[in-house]
């Protein structure tokens, strides 16, 4: 039970029933009180038109006797004169009671304020009519009836009031009927509507249903290039749907990029520690045929490998530059290209927010590059262009294929002409490059030079000092531009 109702079927239809109900019932009162309203206007419509008939007979001087209206045992009459005594009655009426409210039109003589009644002229009606509700008892029979009193002057009798009755009978009758037909109608609506609101809503969730049990499949199977079905609609299931598929091909892609990942590094690391190992295991057995140079030369390219699959699983998981951090880029750049041969720079000064580090990391691949490629020459050329600074190394090379332009910024990558270990690296350096571009806001990108080279372009945000006030606000943490 607590399973079935935990449901969201469940709980759509017992919260759309819920609301029917409340809404059914507020709808049920106020028709019920309308309807009585109605009908109470109705019959008190029918007392006043009985009760100004006889005040229109009394205001000539009709004598009682002779009063027409009076014997009408639908609709008692009692006229009672300026003190409440009554002077004539329906001829089959025995009693009237309004509850202790009989309404005379002298009642509120002590009232200054109240000018009805004795204000009237002989022969005249009082114009405000008064409405009470009470029961009489006619030939022996006690209903219910709303009543009417007018205030007339008898030429010859005085001030009288005359109070004519009309029965609620009919008005109770309705109301009785009205709500035994909501009392049988309300359940059954509510059924229909609970039962409507169970089909709907199975028919709604049924692709999501279908989503669950694919999710179920692929997790159990563990392959990802399977898909959930998409629901042929453009509502929020089918929109679930895509986003779910677009989610299980973006987590196929890192999976598939992961195992590529593991694949290459044992490859590219395997190498330089088979050849350690060869050359110590030489050395061990013949102490003068030790190749130092190169032994010291595969460790260090071991260290490299190492610490850039290091750098590079950093970023996979998200690590980013020190928030606040300023860089002075063109000093970062002659540094970087000091003490290399056939470098040239010019830079601008220009500060950028981020990891110091890692942006020396940048340029230092980015120059490694192309000295690998350059013929003679290497340019680094550091500008500010509007809110960001472009740091262009182009060589004199033979420039990147324009159909290897975004190749060469994967992972372990190596065009054909840089297979070779000692050329080539382990093609980790200008991934790295854009990777760590990408973490600084920035992009970098290749395109060749009008000399036949490549010219890579790396641009990153300037950071740009907020006003003297609000830096001091913030502790002088520059901004991001």
């Amino acid at each position: 039970m607590r399973r079935r109702f935990g449901s969201v079927r469940a709980r759509a239809t017992l919260g759309a029933t819920l609301v029917v109900a409340v809404a059914l019932l507020a709808a049920g009162a106020a028709v019920l009180l309308s309807l009585r309203s109605s009908l109470t206007d109705q019959a008190g419509g029918r007392a006043e038109r009985t009760a100004r008939a006889v005040a229109a007979q009394l205001a000539v001087g009709t004598p009682y006797a002779d009063l027409s209206s009076m014997d009408d045992d639908e609709r008692p009459v009692r006229i009672v004169d300026a003190v409440g005594r009554p002077v004539a009655a329906g001829e089959d009426l025995e009693r009237i009671d309004t509850g202790g409210s009989d309404i005379t039109v002298d009642d509120d003589a002590d009232d200054p304020d109240d000018d009805s009644g004795d204000g009237l002229e002989p022969g005249e009606i009082d114009d405000e009519t008064r409405f009470t509700d009470g029961s009489a008892t006619v030939d022996g029979e006690s209903a219910d009836y709303r009543f009417a009193s007018v205030g007339v002057r008898d030429p010859a009798k005085g001030l009288l009031t005359v109070h004519a009755g009309a029965p609620l009978e009919a008005e109770q009758s309705a109301v009785r009927t009205a709500l035994t037909a909501l009392l049988i109608g309300f359940p059954l609506l509510l059924a229909v509507v609970a039962g409507v609101t169970w089909l709907v809503t199975r028919r709604a969730l049924r692709p999501v249903e279908g989503i669950r049990r694919e999710m179920a499949a692929i997790t159990a199977s563990a392959d990802l290039g399977r898909r959930v079905p998409e629901p042929d609609t453009h509502d929020e299931v089918a929109r679930l749907a895509r986003t779910t598929n677009e989610t299980l091909a973006a987590l196929e892609t890192s999976v598939e990029r992961q195992r590529r990942f593991v694949a290459d590094a044992s490859h590219e690391l395997r190498s330089p520690i088979a050849s350690l190992r060869t050359q110590l295991e030489v050395g061990a057995a013949h102490p003068g045929l030790l190749d130092v140079a190169g032994a010291v030369e595969d460790t260090v390219r071991l260290q490299r490998l190492a610490a850039d699959l290091l750098l590079l699983a950093r970023l996979d998981a998200g690590e980013g530059p020190v928030e606040g951090a300023r860089v002075d880029l063109a000093a970062l750049v002659r540094k970087e290209a000091a003490g290399r041969a056939g470098v040239r720079v010019d830079a601008e000064p220009v500060e950028v927010a981020g990891s110091r580090g890692q942006l020396g990391r940048v340029l230092a691949n980015l120059l490694d590059n192309a000295q690998r490629h350059a013929r003679s020459a290497v340019v680094v050329t550091v500008r500010r262009e509007g809110a960001r600074v472009l740091v262009g190394v182009a060589d004199d090379g033979d420039g990147v294929p324009e159909a290897d332009r975004e190749r060469i910024f994967e992972r372990f990558v190596r065009l054909d002409d840089a297979r070779g270990r000692d050329d080539g690296g382990a093609g980790l350096g200008l991934a790295i490059a854009r990777d760590v571009a990408v973490r600084h806001g920035g992009t970098l990108t290749v395109r060749g030079t009008p000399a036949g080279g490549a010219l890579f372009e790396l641009r990153l945000p300037v950071c740009q000092d907020p006003p003297t006030g609000v830096r001091a606000a913030r502790g002088g943490v520059p901004r991001w531009a």
